[in-house]
């Protein structure tokens, strides 16, 4: 049977249309081969970010880390890891962490803490109240481990030869796990402490000496010491907004309170200066090998 003109024009029109696909489909195979053919290496990345000008030239070691490796979410392994806890200078002047932190046996390590191997790390300390240091695959720089490495112990400069146990530190403790009320007890036993000079540390000034006010300057951290608002405010108020402020006293919960941190937690390694930089390369790498999870392969 003959076809009418009018199914001529529709078989016409449908092969072309098919040829259309047909090149369509073609066309992105070829894309995808290309691109596949043509997806650079970190190092050709590397070369092309910087071409583009999206990265500068190499100057410290932490930028360095920044721009090959975190920007670049290089997976850390756990030798180097280890690498670091067994070698001295490594977040800084000072020992090795594993000649105090080898075993879980309290008689021989510093609270029961070896950081001599994976599983140690992660299970953390052991001596009563057990701790872990961190939590694998977040971000740790709240958490135990890498605080110690960063956070100066405060008055600036106390060491460990001073007690974090004083009846002055024990006010404080109290004060914020009795829920850091605005009452009596507070305004003549607690806050006269952050305005009085060797409060918490001889030969050393008092905390509002450096926390007076929410402005910076002249207050570091924009953190005011000086009354119950100010306190419970907390730090950078101007900088993030009063919603977003850091909060440095947590009411019921000192051991998570950023004011009794730094008053009773001394930094890492044990004797470092105060003035060398808290974010040390190697904390970098040890914070990204954390939030990768934490792999002990």
């Amino acid at each position: 049977m003959p076809l009418s003109s009018f199914t001529k024009l529709r078989l016409t029109q449908m092969a072309k249309a098919s040829c259309v696909v047909a090149a369509l489909a073609a066309g992105f195979a070829n894309t995808a081969l290309a691109q596949e053919k043509h997806r650079m290496t970190l190092a050709e990345q590397m070369i092309q970010d910087m071409k583009d000008g999206k990265v500068g030239p190499a100057g410290a070691d932490d930028h360095v880390v920044q721009e090959l490796i975190i920007k670049r979410s290089i997976p850390i392994t756990y030798k180097y890891i280890n690498t670091l806890m067994n070698t001295p200078n490594a977040f800084g002047p000072g020992v090795a962490c594993t000649t105090c932190h080898n075993s879980t046996d309290p008689s021989k390590s510093y609270r029961g803490l070896d950081l001599s191997t994976c599983k140690g790390m992660i299970e953390g300390s052991t001596e009563k109240p057990k701790r872990k240091l961190f939590t694998p695959g977040t971000d740790p720089k709240r958490d135990v481990l890498v605080r110690r490495l960063r956070n100066n112990r405060m008055p600036l400069g106390q060491g460990f030869e001073h007690s974090t146990f004083t009846p002055n530190h024990m006010l404080v403790k109290n004060w914020i796990a009795d829920g850091a009320k605005n009452d009596d007890h507070f305004n003549k036993n607690v806050l006269p402490l952050f305005k009085t000079p060797n409060a918490f540390g001889p030969d050393t000034p008092a905390c509002t000496a450096c926390h007076m006010s929410n402005q910076e300057p002249p207050s570091f951290h924009e953190l005011n010491l000086s009354t119950h608002a100010g306190i419970l405010l907390g730090a950078d108020s101007v900088a993030k907004g009063v919603d977003k402020a850091t909060k440095v006293i947590v009411p019921g919960d000192p051991e998570k309170s950023f004011v009794w941190q730094h008053l009773s937690e001394d930094r890492m390694p044990p004797g470092i200066s105060p003035s060398e930089p808290r974010d040390h390369p190697n904390t970098t790498i040890l914070s990204a090998w954390i939030k990768q999870g934490a792999k002990c392969d």
